[in-house]
Parts: structure tokens; C-alpha cells; sequence
């Protein structure tokens, strides 16, 4: 246990660190691209391209392998905190320490995911402005504000995590309440990320505030935010967090339960894995529905876009 913990306190120093790193690169890479999209400069004769390869490979290869990874490690950070903090209020209104126990041991799960997703958020963001720098500036112009409340929010939630970590055994007693509501305080800026995160995505396919005509963008911010494939998207996402989220601590428990060397942590293990795959289980029945909503909402956004998604 003393091996583990100091592995989740190492695990969540590199996580703030992530954190302060990610940080700099959401503020200071956007602002400069903004800068870039609205200073008027006269192009050299060789100016250069709308798309770039990435020496001499397919960019959009490279997009798509760096962008699967961060969801991935996004998804899991998003999804395991909601159900910890489920079972961390079901042991406080029971009194059973067992939900506590397991409730400490999915957060702990989180050090080592928040820092790579982090990274790997850090690299997108680096990927997309050089391979795609005119993209880049025309969706910074639209979206700059959210960029920095994006920024904010993901400091936050480091901060929220760090506290809600270190704060589990000093935080017993009197202080559950506000231990719990800072788990509840850490799903909140989760979600509103997600949400950020889904207007940037959802805009593309079904962008809101173009000038048919002239092509270009005559809107408000919120009008991109707000477009029609935002809310779906953003419901699909958030089941099949939880979802993937559940596999992923089943998958640990099982990993754990194997390497158990005592029949008290065999039955713990056993049983963690019984929570999260019930919690994937659970998640994983009404995402089809989420699905079929979503691909309706791209039908009705786009035909031609929905016979593509559809082969």
C-alpha cells in the first residue's frame, strides 16, 4: 500500500507539472496563431501551403494517430471520476470503508492517465498548427475565447484532482462533505472541457455562421459553439467515457487480482473488477441509442456527410 501511494503522489506530481506545461501551450500557441490569422502581411513568392506533410508522410495519419491516443486518455479521465465519486458518496452514506477504499484506488488510477493526456494534448495542438497552419488560424479566429477558458478550466481541474488526491485521508470525518464536493467539483470542469472540446470538433462537420456566398464566418462565437451537432456529440461522449472508463479499471483489477499474493486482496480485486465492468455494462447498453441520435443529427445536418459515415 506504501509502494502504491507513493507511486499515485509521484504519478499526480508529474500530473500538475503536465498540468503547468499544457497550461503555457493552450495560452501561448493559440494567441500566437490568432495573432498570425489577423496580422496583414505581404506573402513572399514562396508562400507556403495550406497543408504540409509531415516529412514527407500523410499528415492526416499523424492527426488521427495523435488525436485517437489523447481521447483515449481523455475519455478514461473524464469517465473513471464519475463513478468515483459515486462510490465514494455510496461509502460515506453507508459508512461501509470498503467504497471508500475502492473509490481512492480509481483516483489513484488518474496520475499517471492526467499527465500523458496532457502530453499528448500538447502535441496535438503542436501537430495541428504545422500541418495545417491556414485551418488553424481560421478556427482560432472563431474560437480564441474558448481557447483560454479551456486553458483555465484544464488548470483547474488539476488543481481540483491534486486536492481531491492528497485531501482523502484528511478530509474523514466532519470534512467528507467537502471532500466529496470536491470530487463533484472535479467531474463539473471535466464536462465543461468535454463540452469545450466537442464545439471545436462538431463545428467542423456541421459549421454554424457561414455567409453561403461569400464562405465566410458572420457569426458569434456562441453560434459556433452552439451548432447543430454539439449537444449529440457531446451526450455520445459522455456515456462512452464512463464506458471506457469502466473496462479500463475492470482490465486493472483483473491485472491486480492475478498478482494478488493474499485471498483478502484476491476478493478485493475480484470485486473491483465486478464494479467496473457492471459500470461499463451499464454504460455501454444505452450508448447505441446515443449513436443513433447522433448519426440522425448528422443525417439532418448534412445527407451527403451522413451517406459517408455511412460507407
Amino acid at each position: 500500500m506504501k509502494t502504491g501511494a507513493w507511486l499515485g503522489r509521484a504519478g499526480l506530481r508529474r500530473g500538475a507539472s503536465a498540468g503547468l506545461i499544457m497550461l503555457a501551450l493552450l495560452l501561448v500557441v493559440p494567441l500566437a496563431v490568432a495573432l498570425a490569422a489577423e496580422t496583414q502581411v505581404t506573402p513572399a513568392p514562396s508562400a507556403p501551403p495550406d497543408y504540409r506533410s509531415f516529412f514527407g508522410g500523410n499528415a492526416r495519419l499523424v492527426i488521427w494517430i495523435v488525436a485517437q491516443v489523447h481521447l483515449m486518455f481523455g475519455a478514461f479521465v473524464l469517465g473513471v471520476p464519475i463513478f468515483a465519486s459515486i462510490v465514494e458518496i455510496i461509502g460515506w452514506r453507508t459508512g461501509d470503508p470498503r467504497y471508500d477504499r475502492l473509490a481512492h484506488e480509481f483516483t489513484a488510477l488518474l496520475s499517471a492517465a492526467f499527465s500523458t493526456t496532457a502530453a499528448f494534448g500538447g502535441l496535438l495542438v503542436f501537430s495541428l498548427v504545422g500541418l495545417y497552419p491556414k485551418f488553424m488560424a481560421f478556427l482560432t479566429s472563431i474560437f480564441h475565447t474558448t481557447y483560454y477558458i479551456y486553458a483555465l478550466l484544464f488548470f483547474a481541474e488539476g488543481f481540483t484532482l491534486y486536492l481531491y488526491y492528497y485531501g482523502w485521508d484528511r478530509m474523514r470525518g466532519p470534512w467528507k462533505g467537502l471532500h466529496v464536493l470536491l470530487g463533484i467539483l472535479l467531474n463539473l470542469w471535466g464536462t465543461v472541457l468535454m463540452l469545450l472540446a466537442n464545439a471545436w470538433a462538431s463545428y467542423m462537420m456541421a459549421p454554424s455562421g457561414i455567409d453561403k456566398e461569400t464562405l465566410r464566418f458572420v457569426g458569434t462565437t456562441w453560434q459556433a459553439v452552439a451548432n447543430p451537432l454539439w449537444i449529440p456529440l457531446a451526450i455520445h461522449r459522455f456515456i462512452a467515457n464512463i464506458a471506457f472508463g469502466g473496462f479500463i479499471v475492470g482490465a486493472y483489477a483483473a491485472i491486480k487480482f492475478l498478482g494478488a499474493r493474499s485471498a483478502a486482496e484476491r476478493a478485493h480485486y475480484d470485486w473491483m473488477g465486478y464494479v467496473g465492468n457492471f459500470v461499463g455494462l451499464a454504460a455501454l447498453i444505452p450508448l447505441p441509442f446515443a449513436g443513433y441520435y447522433l448519426g440522425r443529427e448528422v443525417y439532418s445536418a448534412s445527407p451527403v456527410m451522413g451517406n459517408n459515415m455511412m460507407g
